[in-house]
């Protein structure tokens, strides 16, 4: 699918060697098949948590309903665990290795691999604004070797519920991750779908998830928002805790922080997002289409989660039937 310079390979090689011990992830391979018969697919993620693992798994899925199984494909999966810099090597052992296409999960991953990959297919899921990372030209037009989907989510809907949880609120905590272009995005958004709704934000920068717990307990407020930061939310119950010990309502920005104890959100599937960038790569595995001409695409089905037992833990009351209209709800 691509043309490979030996320097490549030998610092493919090196690279390998070097992240054996610092990457979480491994070779993830089908029965052994020759290697023209074998699809070569890189993962590279920026940490774990429940989404980001969700996306991987729907991806996956996708590929293997398309007959990528067994020995027609082979995954070599690696995790930056929240290390740039690691992420940064991950990429560059990709650029290096015979693949025939790369998923990048989350915006910093999806930052790294485009920067070092230039003549393979990317693919980035769990990214929030993928021209303010300048991942692509435009969402209609991404207009190079990367594509993918976006996770934005519907910051006003998720604040509004803040609004019918307690509707004597004002402020609003949350802490944020300054490095990443992702989470001072959905910074901006809160600030303009407040202004609306009469809350104030008030903002805690961190830089790495040590910090999360302590930026939390500086925020005197009323609530706490939780964007799709992944510092924050590979850190989360820290800020569970302090939003328990202090009775404030926590409202998470996906479904899987509903689960792990925020109250509620409107959210997307990242199962289901991660199995439509799976479609993406098939229809490039398969010829039918190429990066830089498919449109980043988003999962538009948003669904309330809720946390009864959460809700319960942090002092809020929820109103008669609120839990009866929800499309999931945490045992």
């Amino acid at each position: 699918m691509k043309l490979l310079q030996s320097a490549k390979v030998a610092a493919g090689l090196m690279a390998t060697a070097l992240l054996a011990t610092a990457c979480g992830g491994g070779a993830e391979t089908g029965d052994a098949g020759s290697a023209e018969d074998t699809v070569k697919v890189g993962i590279t993620q920026i940490v774990a948590h429940p989404s980001l693992d969700a996306t991987a798994k729907g991806f996956k899925q996708a590929l293997a309903d398309a007959g990528y199984t067994g020995d027609k494909v082979s995954f070599d999966e690696q995790n930056a665990q929240g290390d740039q810099g690691t992420a940064t090597s991950i990429a560059g052992k990709f650029a290096g290795d015979d693949l025939d296409l790369v998923l990048a999960i989350a915006t910093p991953t999806a930052q790294a691999a485009a920067q070092a990959i230039a003549d393979i297919p990317v693919l980035f899921t769990a990214v929030t604004d993928p021209v303010a990372a300048s991942l692509v030209d435009s969402l209609e037009a991404p207009g190079g070797n990367v594509t993918g989907t976006s996770d934005r989510n519907p910051v006003e809907q998720q604040l509004a519920l803040i609004k019918e949880l307690d509707p004597d609120a004002k402020s609003v905590g949350i802490v944020y991750s300054s490095g990443e272009v992702n989470s001072t995005v959905q910074v901006e958004w809160a600030k303009e779908a407040a202004a609306g709704l009469g809350l104030e934000i008030k903002e805690a920068a961190i830089s790495t998830s040590g910090e999360v717990q302590q930026a939390a307990q500086s925020l005197d407020v009323d609530a706490f928002y939780v964007p799709t930061d992944n510092n924050v939310v590979s850190a989360l119950e820290s800020m569970i805790q302090v939003a328990e010990t202090n009775k404030i309502m926590m409202i998470s920005a996906e479904g899987d922080s509903v689960d792990r104890g925020a109250v509620a959100t409107y959210g997307i599937n990242y199962e289901k997002l991660g199995y439509q960038t799976g479609e993406m790569a098939v229809k490039i595995l398969k010829g039918e289409a190429t990066p830089e001409n498919m449109p980043v695409e988003t999962l538009t089905e948003l669904e309330l989660y809720v946390n009864p037992a959460a809700a319960e833990r942090m002092g809020v009351t929820l109103p008669a039937g609120f839990t009866d209209k929800a499309d999931h709800v945490s045992e």
